[in-house]
């Protein structure tokens, strides 16, 4: 038993350590998103394989412990939320990168008049992972549930940023359309991240309630 408890802590300080790593790599593209960094933007694009290293490692350790072990209850659903939790964090490296290549586009043209401020966005996104994997580590069902509704703010900011965007395009502020469409992926991408972060908060509540919560369900 003992044995068994060592290697579900041992799971628990793997996920902890890859979300640390993926919250880094958020607030990194949050400061190379601001600042049409392309140094930083290209070199963020280039680490993403530590993230996706760390996840299967994390996937095999789970699934090894389901096998051996054949935990029930509360255990199982630690081990089943960590496996969900573990791919959206994944999820949340591919989506930095993604960002990273439309930063790294946007930053090779020269600036236009129009400029979408992302910085709002962007920090609620962060906020949410991190609210999120302090729910994780905390246990927190009421933080778990303000991240849930912290998501619909971040989906209005997008489709502001739609709005807006298109609206430029409309008014001819700039020929450049590959550009713009640049600047409305990287809204789009931080509203995917935010989603992501948004399952984690459900995986939360799941491994504590012991109740799926998604499409809405949860209040």
């Amino acid at each position: 038993m003992k044995h068994f408890q060592r290697e579900l802590d041992k799971v628990k300080k793997m996920i902890l350590s890859l979300g640390a790593l993926v919250e880094q790599r958020v607030n990194r593209i949050k400061t190379a998103i601001e600042d049409r960094d392309l140094n930083l933007a290209q070199e963020i694009r280039h680490l993403d394989h530590e993230i996706d290293e760390m996840e299967v490692e994390i996937e095999e350790e789970c699934l090894k412990i389901i096998a051996l072990h054949q935990p029930v209850a509360a255990d199982l659903r630690f081990l089943i939320a960590v496996i969900k939790i573990n791919n959206d964090l994944e999820r949340i490296g591919d989506q930095v990168v993604n960002i990273a290549d439309r930063v790294v586009r946007v930053a090779k043209r020269p600036k236009v008049p129009f400029v979408f401020d992302y910085s709002e966005m962007a920090e609620k996104a962060e906020a949410m992972l991190r609210m999120s994997l302090d729910s994780l580590v905390n246990q927190d069902l009421d933080l778990a549930i303000k991240v849930w509704h912290l998501d619909d703010e971040v989906d209005k900011l997008q489709n502001e940023a739609y709005d807006r965007i298109k609206q430029a395009i409309s008014d001819g502020v700039n020929e450049d359309i590959g550009y713009m469409i640049n600047l409305l992926l990287i809204s789009r991408h931080i509203e995917r991240l935010a989603d992501h972060a948004t399952n984690i908060a459900e995986e939360v509540v799941y491994m504590i309630e012991g109740e799926i919560v998604r499409h809405g369900k949860l209040e």
